[in-house]
């Protein structure tokens, strides 16, 4: 009897500009909108069966290439939106994130902590296994809430791993599941073609 898997690709979107300080309203730079069409060709043949994004602007814009190429609706879902730092802008970003992969609990006033943003990631993901069990679908995302939801079940993903990832926009991490039990987990380097493999502890 052949196993039902599900494959989800999560997407980073590509590079968003910075002078917008609206983290739901921040647009993809002329280069991220480009970039976005390596997340096309990667996706071509992948038999996908839907299309999920954060609500924010420069995640959409990072699948919209490939669902009008495919004529396929996306469906946005704030579970998958990109860790909230604070009300205010900050301004030393690498700081404030290394101190939070030492300290998942670490977070601003009225910010998220990684741990915060893991656990409403696994809400979204297990909303989708129950209603896509067997497909092979996309979900366009961010970088540290992709992150967060790798080290859930890779604990070998640390800030290092991190740091090896963070400036790819965009970036594919391919989750397989059987059932809610996640199999492996892969990230492509869309640029390079370079792949890591993060084994499930």
């Amino acid at each position: 009897m052949n196993e039902q898997l599900t494959t989800i690709y999560f997407i980073r979107h590509g590079q968003p500009n910075f002078d917008n300080h609206d983290d739901s309203l921040r647009k993809l730079t002329r280069k991220g909108l480009q970039d976005s069409k390596l997340v096309t060709m990667f996706l071509k043949d992948k038999a996908i069966h839907s299309i999920y994004s954060s609500p924010y602007k420069r995640a959409i814009e990072t699948i919209e290439n490939f669902a009008n190429q495919q004529q396929m609706t996306i469906t946005t879902e704030t579970l998958f939106r990109e860790r909230k730092i604070d009300d205010v802008w900050i301004e030393n970003f690498n700081q404030f994130s290394k101190r939070q992969w030492q300290d998942f609990n670490y977070k601003l006033h009225n910010g998220e902590s990684l741990n915060d943003v893991s656990r409403r990631m696994l809400i979204g993901l297990d909303k989708i296994l129950k209603n896509e069990k067997g497909n092979t679908i996309v979900i366009a995302s961010h970088g540290t809430a992709i992150s967060s939801l790798i080290h859930h079940f890779s604990k070998d993903f640390t800030y290092h791993s991190f740091e090896q990832i963070k400036s790819l926009m965009p970036f594919v991490a391919e989750f397989i599941f059987k059932d809610k039990t996640c199999l492996s987990i892969k990230v492509y380097n869309l640029f390079t073609g370079e792949i890591y493999d993060y084994p499930i502890i």
